[in-house]
């Protein structure tokens, strides 16, 4: 396989469910900067489709109500992009977070599992941070899951799959998911690659990097037993946050890594008790259908981070004359329905509805500020009738099923049924929106691939288009 180094890179040259303090600093006592330099905050909401954010308004706003993004000045639809890895040539209808982002942080398609690198050629792409980075830009990424994850990572990162996060995970067999399992041996450092995910993120240029996944760096460097990656990111520069209160004290200088949590960041929302979607129950030839539940605040999110606080606090951190590119990711709309949770994708859409006010109050005084919203990839969640008029003839979804109590009076049913796995949902390849707001919106065409946010992006910065892989060989 093919390999760069980070220097080898052609560079472009074209509810209140829980109340969290959300400001460190205001953005009236930050000012309007003296110079226009572009700005471009990029906010992604993973697995968030129509279907998501349907399900999160109804819960959120009601029927008849309101979410931010929904006024934003720019509507548009998104065609996920993915690729077979054996032949490029050939598209994939259903992606994963790794290929979505990639699409979007690198302007290439690729396969699913790979962060920053060609489908098959396995080629490093240059992603819109490095790219920024180079041309003088500030640069941070905020996310509700571990920061090694596969949106932030496809950002920070190059490997051949995901699922190399860590030094001792490049070589692993997962026996219960075969696909999943990972050989990444020719990316480890002793090889002379970029390393696991987690050492490529502490080796990182970026200014800021807010999640979770403190666990992730507790391993050792590849090849230095007696260096965890904690401490090689710390050498590279990095001061090291674990606590809500720190957001209100970040360093002027030194760069900043924000770890809030072992894995992922808790949901803020929870189905009551637990609940989630259930299979639904047959007695004899009637159907019997699930109960229906209400959501409620997550007792494990008390004293997290909001994602509008870490949005808020990075948007502080990066704020001057220079300019920045900030990446945003509600993480578990994706995840929750995963498993099932409607209330955690519900509580996560808010968190990203809350970010999305975060940015627009930015912008209010730094109207060279590019705002845009979108996803990955979609997930499995569908709004259903809660009871079918087909249970008149005994008839009812074979997938899971929550009917959720909504605060305005409703029961939603929402149905989810990919497949008869005890594991998980897959994704669906359905078009994902996009919402902007600033600087040229109004010509953005109306439906767009995937690849071209990194060009609009790009663009907005001053960056150019060009040819981003790497041509060198190992």
């Amino acid at each position: 396989m093919n390999r760069a180094t980070p220097n080898k890179f052609k560079a472009v040259a074209s509810f209140a469910v829980v109340s969290m303090c959300v400001a460190c600093t205001s953005f009236t006592d930050l000012g309007s900067t003296m110079s226009l330099a572009p700005k471009v905050i990029l906010i992604i909401g993973d697995g968030m489709d129509d279907q998501q954010i349907t399900i999160g308004r109804n819960y959120l706003v009601g029927h008849n109500g309101r979410l931010i993004v929904d006024d934003l000045p720019y509507r548009g639809s998104i065609q996920v992009q993915t690729l077979a890895e054996d032949d490029p040539s050939v598209p994939v209808y259903v992606g994963d977070s790794a290929s979505g982002a990639t699409a979007i942080a690198t302007g290439v398609a690729t396969s699913e599992g790979r962060i920053g690198t060609t489908a098959n050629s396995d080629l490093d792409v240059a992603n819109l941070m490095e790219l920024a980075d180079a041309a003088g830009f500030g640069t941070g990424i905020v996310t509700t899951s571990s920061v090694t994850d596969a949106s932030p990572a496809s950002f920070m990162a190059h490997i051949e799959y995901r699922y190399c996060d860590t030094p001792d995970a490049m070589e692993r067999e997962n026996t219960r998911m075969p696909q999943d399992s990972t050989s990444c041996g020719q990316d480890r450092v002793a090889n002379g690659g970029l390393g696991s995910v987690v050492e490529q993120v502490a080796t990182s240029k970026m200014d800021i990097v807010l999640g979770g996944g403190s666990d992730k760096f507790t391993v050792t460097v590849d090849g230095e037993p007696g260096t965890t990656v904690l401490e090689q990111a710390k050498s590279n520069g990095y001061t090291v946050i674990q606590h809500l209160a720190d957001l209100d004290r970040l360093p002027a200088e030194n760069r900043v890594l924000g770890l809030f949590s072992p894995g992922h960041l808790p949901v803020r929302s929870r189905g009551v008790n637990g609940a989630k979607a259930e299979y639904i129950d047959r007695v004899g030839d009637k159907v019997v259908w699930p109960e229906p539940f209400a959501c409620e605040a997550n007792p494990e999110f008390i004293g997290m981070p909001t994602l509008a606080a870490m949005t808020k606090a990075a948007i502080g951190r990066l704020n001057s004359d220079a300019g920045f590119m900030l990446m945003v990711e509600a993480a578990s709309i994706d995840k929750e329905a995963h498993y099932w949770r409607p209330c955690g994708s519900i509580g996560e859409m808010e968190q990203l509805n809350e970010a999305v006010q975060v940015a627009l109050d930015y912008a209010k005084s730094h109207p060279e500020t590019l705002i845009i919203v979108t996803s990955d990839h979609g997930q499995s969640a569908h709004i259903i009738p809660e009871v079918s008029n087909l249970a008149l003839q005994e008839f009812a979804s074979r997938g899971r099923f929550a009917r959720l109590l909504t605060p305005e009076g409703g029961i939603m049913g929402i149905n989810y049924a990919t497949n008869d796995s005890p594991l998980w949902e897959d994704h669906s390849g359905v078009q994902v929106p996009l919402y902007a707001s600033g600087p040229g919106v109004e010509d953005l065409p109306r439906f767009l691939k995937q690849s071209d946010i990194f060009h609009i992006a790009a663009t907005h910065l001053g960056l150019g288009v060009g040819q981003q892989h790497s041509d060198s060989r190992k």
